[in-house]
């Protein structure tokens, strides 16, 4: 992690409320990121996991509530320059992509926050996201068009993409959401391998699977019906009793060299 503003808190969220008429999505949440800790966010479907990063993208405003980076309040200064400090990568991005757009360029557009780069890259762009993609370990790819990249492949170079701005946070919404088992794990291994990487931004993992929490994770929010159930060093936060809490079922949680696995009886 950069040693950046490292005494300031990364992102933080302050009794941050979304209401869409009568419905409420997220309901008081608190949250505080730490520069040197990697979160998770973990909850089942319709917990609010959505919002929640639409609203840090700055695509839905909260109701109420405060939302700031490294103290910088939303609201209170330029969103879009608050935005270039946090990297989202999600399925949303991935379905608006170019189809012919070659890797080294989706990862250019990063830079200024474009879908569909139609300008000419500078030598110094290109340069800086060459580096990039060996970060991500995609050299490769760098004149591949996105319609030929493999599901792996298209996250990886969303994640370079991401990077390209030098975020300070990374959030990485649902990253192994149709990838077969073998391509998972290499994923999540990648994943391991960035967050080592010197002067990398820290990670917001989103995920409703426990085998997806890799150990690096340092800590941990359960996300209920938009409310925080528990949040905190994962390792007080992620256990039996709360995941019982949070699907409404018995859970029982394991963990065997590092890896969580998470067995539910919905009949109980």
């Amino acid at each position: 992690m950069s040693s950046r503003n490292n005494s300031r808190p990364i992102l933080e969220l302050i009794n941050l409320c979304i209401c869409r008429g009568d419905i409420t999505i997220l309901d008081s949440l608190n949250l505080k990121i730490k520069p040197g800790e990697q979160w998770v966010i973990f909850g089942p479907n319709g917990s609010g996991k959505t919002s929640l990063l639409s609203s840090l993208a700055g695509y839905m405003p909260p109701t109420d509530g405060e939302i700031s980076v490294f103290n910088n309040q939303y609201g209170q200064t330029d969103w879009r320059e608050l935005r270039k400090k946090i990297g989202i990568v999600s399925s949303s991005i991935r379905q608006l992509m170019e189809n012919s757009e070659p890797a080294i360029d989706s990862v250019v557009s990063g830079k200024y926050a474009m879908i569909d780069y139609w300008g000419t890259p500078s030598r110094a762009d290109k340069a800086r996201a060459r580096k990039i993609l060996a970060q991500v370990e995609c050299t490769y790819l760098e004149n591949r068009p996105w319609l030929y990249l493999s599901q792996g492949e298209r996250q990886r170079v969303l994640i370079a993409r991401a990077l390209m701005a030098e975020p300070a946070l990374l959030i990485l919404d649902e990253p192994c959401a149709g990838l077969d088992p073998l391509a998972r794990q290499n994923f999540l291994d990648f994943i391991r391998r960035l967050i080592k990487t010197p002067k990398g931004p820290a990670l917001l993992f989103v995920t409703h699977h426990v085998e997806e929490i890799i150990p690096e994770i340092t800590h941990c929010l359960l996300l209920k019906n938009g409310r925080n159930l528990s949040s905190g060093p994962i390792r007080t936060v992620l256990n039996s009793t709360h995941l019982t809490d949070l699907f409404d079922c018995p859970a029982r949680l394991t963990c065997r060299k590092g890896v969580f696995s998470l067995k539910i009886d919905p009949k109980k």
